[in-house]
């Protein structure tokens, strides 16, 4: 039979919720889910279940009050709440939303789609594209360094934030997930995601992610505020230094190319700058 911890004012819950919660999956739940189904379905009498068959719960008793607790079990457990959207939202258009939701305490989980440009519209720049990217907007390749949308979450210090790139290290991307679900309050997953506005062959995509990690352009990190608590640093850095040259990385994409070509030495300039302003260098 399984049973479910309460409080002292509470009192134990009768066997039948036991059963109902355990049935669908409810161990966990809360004391104002414990409380809505008090309301569903009334103690009494007849509610008494149990079961010998394999230690599984079975639903046999007052079957009209099941039913209707049935119906709004998707109401009653835990759910797992992701926004998703590319970085023309998360750092343009939708910035201050997306603020306001990681500024709460709430438990939301955001995932960006880091394209580096707005896809979906034509490829036009946005604040996550790099410096000298060439872009609709930004035909001499942008000037200004790409905006820190994981640094800027972090200064909250609440907000677990964690940097992936599939194509680098996807255990390293799965793991990120997993922490950011369990985690009681809002978190952030920037996943860096390869775009045909880069100028590249699709089928490479995941190459030309890990070729972005190890040349330091593309940063994997986790930051996870309950490390605080144990007493360890609440940010990892889950890359060390660069593996190749920034110029390598960047001339494999034709959004680089095209200023080194038009003007190499503006593009020279900007992979210098490229270089000291990386992730690297503005997390560590």
């Amino acid at each position: 039979m399984a049973t479910i911890p309460t409080t002292s004012n509470e009192g134990a819950l009768p066997p039948f919720f036991a059963v109902l919660i355990a049935t669908l999956g409810l161990q966990g739940s809360t004391p104002s889910s414990r409380s809505r189904l008090r309301r569903i379905v009334r103690p009494g009498a007849g509610n008494s279940c149990s079961s010998r068959r394999a230690n599984r719960p079975v639903l046999g008793c007052r079957q009209a009050d099941t039913l209707r607790l049935l119906e709004l079990a998707d109401a009653l457990v835990k759910k797992s709440v992701w926004l998703v959207g590319g970085d023309g939202w998360a750092y343009d258009i939708g910035f201050g939303g997306l603020d306001h939701v990681l500024a709460s305490d709430r438990d939301v989980n955001v995932l960006v789609l880091d394209t580096e440009v707005y896809s979906n519209t034509g490829g036009q720049m946005s604040k996550a594209t790099p410096r000298g990217a060439v872009a609709k907007f930004a035909a001499k390749g942008k000037g200004s360094a790409k905006k820190d949308l994981g640094l800027m979450a972090m200064t909250y210090g609440h907000v677990y934030v964690a940097s992936v790139a599939i194509g680098a290290r996807d255990e390293h991307t799965v793991r990120a997930f997993l922490e950011a679900e369990s985690y009681p309050g809002p978190s952030l997953i920037l996943a860096y995601s390869h775009c045909i506005a880069h100028g590249l062959a699709m089928e490479q995509g995941l190459q030309h992610q890990k070729l972005a990690v190890e040349s330091g352009r593309w940063m994997l990190y986790r930051y996870d505020p309950r490390r605080a608590n144990r007493g360890d640093p609440p940010l990892q850095l889950d890359t060390r230094g660069p593996k190749r040259p920034l110029a390598e990385a960047m001339a494999n994409e034709q959004r680089f190319q095209q200023l080194s070509r038009s003007d190499p030495e503006r593009a020279r300039e900007d992979r210098k700058s490229t270089r000291l302003n990386s992730s690297h260098a503005n997390i560590s």
